[in-house]
């Protein structure tokens, strides 16, 4: 499904490279670059990392998959975070905190442009609020990575409303990368998307199927309502979560941490699901155990 509110940089599926490395499948190389293909075959073109994944070493294992790949740098987007510092003796930390000082944000770039292979990103997130982030010393580092090239656009992820409207006073944010799902409803009524769309910033939905698919043993009201949906709307679970996320009106991003090439395929066809409003809240009730107050 596609909104007036949809942006146009990046593809409405994004492919979510968390699981890639060390902290999931710990694809190969040659693994690495046939997905990369197969999503960008399918129109999935936006690929979503952090500097952390894979404890800093999958955004590394990407770019190499990705110059095998032999795909043109301009025909795919490449979103990274930063702010978070984990614990990690080759950087010579030993508590995991979050740190957005001007050099500390630079740096970060400087090395996800590396191990990305890559002259710039066309999407920068910080990663996580933290309570000892100056908006003025965070606005002059993003300053000069946008003066430089070195980033296209500016994000954050995980900010509520009001943390976004800090940093708006000295930046513009375009997206705001944050946990929505049948699980994770609370931003469809806490105001977060509500904040979207009035200032205009995408928001991508991280965990977009919230877990739910894992448990092997659902609750009898949301088994029903999701063989009720499969046969209505001819998807598959995974996708009928995800066609349920794009019914918002502020045109969500599901980041899919998927590894399988047919789930790339399954989550394609929700962009072609416009629900219906009361199936919408139906799910929702299912999922709850409960109707809307």
């Amino acid at each position: 499904m596609t909104t007036s509110l949809n942006s146009p940089e990046y593809s409405q599926i994004i492919v979510g490279t968390m699981n890639w490395g060390s902290w999931g499948a710990s694809l190969s190389t040659k693994e690495v670059s046939t997905r990369i293909e197969a999503a960008f075959k399918l129109g999935l073109t936006t690929f979503d990392h952090a500097d952390i994944y894979g404890d800093y070493t999958t955004e590394t294992a990407f770019g190499t998959g990705f110059k095998a790949s032999g795909l043109s740098r301009e025909s795919v987007q490449f979103i990274s975070k930063c702010g978070i510092a984990l614990a990690n003796k080759s950087r010579g930390t030993v508590t995991n905190h979050y740190n957005y000082t001007y050099q500390y944000i630079l740096n970060s770039v400087q090395r996800s442009l590396e191990e990305l292979q890559t002259d710039y990103l066309d999407l920068l997130l910080l990663h996580r609020p933290s309570p000892l982030m100056d908006p003025i010393e965070i606005q002059q580092a993003i300053q000069t990575l946008l003066d430089k090239g070195y980033i296209k656009s500016f994000g954050l992820s995980n900010f509520t409303p009001s943390q976004t409207t800090i940093i708006q006073q000295k930046l513009k944010v375009s997206a705001n990368q944050m946990e929505i799902s049948l699980k994770a409803s609370d931003p469809f009524f806490n105001g977060a998307l509500d904040h979207c769309l009035m200032h205009q910033i995408t928001p991508m939905a991280w965990a977009p199927l919230g877990g739910i698919l894992s448990n092997k043993s659902l609750p009898l009201a949301l088994e029903k309502a999701f063989e009720e949906m499969e046969k209505k709307y001819a998807l598959t679970r995974d996708a009928i979560l995800l066609a349920w996320l794009l019914k918002h009106p502020a045109a969500i991003h599901p980041v899919i941490g998927t590894t399988k090439v047919e789930r790339y395929k399954n989550a394609l066809s929700a962009m072609n699901i416009d629900f219906e409003i009361e199936d919408w809240f139906y799910l929702l009730a299912a999922f709850r155990g409960h109707d809307i107050p």
